[in-house]
């Protein structure tokens, strides 16, 4: 931690004494800090198990072999690898505080996440980025970001605010930044936009990745987005994707998340041809799979379960995240390296049971030390808990006469169909009344359209949770109750509400920014396993995700037909339906 107005060479100073201890205590000349002993652990660099003490002092790995130190903990019979790091997260997806996330993701052997707030972003403007830079500052799983590259997500969106490469540069400067976020508005690299490209020439100019969001683009289209400099891909879904986009030179990021769950058409790649270029991710990960499923653990389990070589699954699970975003002193255990330990019992059931972060015991035998409390810049605090500006809205703001394009929802995906087109509900063809109302400045802008495959028979579910732009979208059976479970949303100042007949029958409140809680996770939870099960019970189908399946039909850049605010639009060709 830097010391407040020290100089330059008391700086120089206090690292050479650091140093010369490290230097020591690896040449068995003081005892470590910590040493784990009777050690197996992962070599990645010769891609083996090897025996040893595991010897740590001033956070960093100095020696494998045989040491004593201040503290001591025998881990034999267990398997020592390097900590877990999520190559791709919006943390504000978990819906619950940065401090939370951290306390859930910890116990599972993540040390390190790479998040793309643009989430808050979309609805606070640069705001949000130092507010996430902040709320995450000083906890024990070190959190990277990649600056949010699409804000909002096409010009057919309407957000809280428009970003261009100005408005995020000075971040760059930040030691916690690594580059630019998925760039999502992939006709806008193919097009050559102006904006757009001035967003990967800025990032670029300060050496930084960019990272990429292209799902099903092919031939000539593809090389121009790799040509432009995009290095990665988290959209793939089909193998033959992703080994496209793999020989043009592109990383994968194999994610398994909530939303979408691509590990198992993914698995070939875990092999000796494919593995080295590719990584876990998340993206988007609700409490309920925190909790109960587990995070870059789980992927790594199922993985392995499905037949992966298990040394490959765990390098993919952390050194190669950690060499594509050139974290150089991260994802391997070896001198020099930081001490960030996922302890597992075995690679059959792959169960986390201790974890260091910089050769601190955060987590082992049921402990889990107490999270510190970022501190947050008050006028942040306030800005985050004030983000509505939407007007009393009434039953005549739903009622619409015109034939509107229905979407049509495709199981176990986020990508959607076009259904044609519809004029009115229809609950015995699942037809029902989907809309998207403007919540940042105030416009008044309301987008119509129907919904088929989300099974609601009766009332309405509305959520401020709305990718990216994260206006309120909601979905009836009829305008009175769509109307009530908005205006619910806006008194909340954010979250989710299910109603049925004039009467809310569940909520969740998301207070920050209106994608997140303040709640502890697990009561969080709690709610939003309550709203869930109130709208299964309206019908809701139970093979999806009532509130996340919903919030994904308004973002613009996945195909086929999304809602807006201005009304539905069919993605491949930017055009309103």
């Amino acid at each position: 931690m830097a010391i407040p107005n020290e100089s330059y060479s008391g700086k120089i100073n206090r690292k050479l004494l650091k140093k010369q201890r490290i230097i020591r205590v690896a040449a068995g000349r003081e005892p470590a800090d910590l040493v784990l002993k009777n050690a197996t652990y992962l070599n990645v660099f010769s891609n083996e198990l090897c025996q040893g003490d595991i010897a740590v002092a001033e956070g960093l790995i100095v020696g494998m072999g045989t040491y004593s130190g201040r503290k001591e903990y025998d881990v034999t019979g267990r398997i020592v690898l390097p900590g877990f790091i999520d190559a791709h997260i919006h943390l504000e997806s978990s819906l619950a505080s940065p401090r939370e996330f951290a306390r859930a993701v910890l116990p599972h052997g993540t040390t390190t996440v790479i998040t793309d707030p643009h989430e808050i972003t979309n609805v606070m403007g640069t705001d949000g980025i130092d507010y996430m830079l902040q709320a995450t500052e000083g906890l024990p799983v070190d959190v990277r970001f990649m600056l949010p590259s699409c804000v909002p997500a096409t010009p057919m969106d309407e957000s809280g605010a428009t970003l261009d490469y100005r408005a995020i540069d000075s971040f760059y400067d930040h030691p916690r930044v690594n580059g630019l976020a998925e760039m999502m508005n992939y006709p806008g690299v193919i097009a050559a936009d102006a904006g757009v490209i001035e967003k990967i020439v800025a990032a670029q100019a300060h050496h930084k990745k960019i990272d990429g969001h292209a799902p099903g683009l092919l031939g000539k289209d593809l090389d121009a987005y790799v040509a432009a400099g995009v290095y990665s891909d988290h959209e793939c879904s089909e193998l033959e994707d992703a080994v496209r986009k793999l020989q043009r030179g592109q990383f994968i990021m194999i994610r398994e998340g909530t939303a979408a769950r691509n590990l198992d058409a993914l698995l070939p790649l875990l092999s000796p041809r494919y593995y080295e270029r590719c990584m876990f991710c998340t993206d988007d990960k609700h409490p309920n799979d925190l909790l109960e499923l587990g995070h870059i653990d789980y992927i790594v389990r199922r993985a392995i379960q499905g037949g992966a070589d298990p040394i490959l699954a765990v390098k993919a699970a952390s050194h190669n995240a950690a060499r594509y975003y050139q974290l150089n002193n991260r994802g391997a255990i070896a001198p020099g390296y930081l001490a960030d330990f996922a302890v597992v019992d075995d690679f059959e059931r792959f169960q986390v049971q201790m974890v260091f972060k910089k050769g601190k015991l955060w987590f082992g035998d049921d402990y889990l030390r107490e999270m510190p409390l970022p501190a947050v810049d008050p006028w942040l605090v306030e800005r985050a808990h004030d983000t509505f500006h939407v007007r009393h809205l009434v039953v005549d703001d739903f009622r619409d006469q015109r034939r509107r394009g229905v979407i049509g929802l495709v199981d176990g995906e986020i990508v959607t169909t076009d259904n044609g087109y519809a004029d009115h509900v229809d609950v015995e063809q699942d037809v029902l009344k989907i809309a998207v109302i403007e919540r940042h400045k105030g416009t008044g802008h309301i987008g119509l359209g129907y919904l088929q495959g989300y099974g609601l028979r009766a009332g309405a579910v509305a959520t401020s949770i709305s990718h990216d732009s994260h206006n309120i979208i909601s979905v009836g059976t009829n305008s009175a109750d769509m109307a009530l479970a908005c205006n619910r949303v806006v008194e909340n100042r954010g979250g989710i509400v299910v109603v049925r007949g004039g009467q809310i029958l569940a909520e969740v409140v998301l207070e920050v920014a209106g994608i997140m809680s303040d709640q502890p996770l697990e009561q969080l939870n709690e709610q939003l396993e309550r709203a869930k099960d109130t709208a299964f019970s309206l019908g809701v189908s139970r093979g999806i995700d009532p509130f996340m399946t919903l919030s994904f039909m308004a973002l613009p850049v996945i195909p086929t037909l999304r809602i807006t605010t201005r009304g539905v639009i069919d993605v491949n060709t930017q055009q309103y339906v």
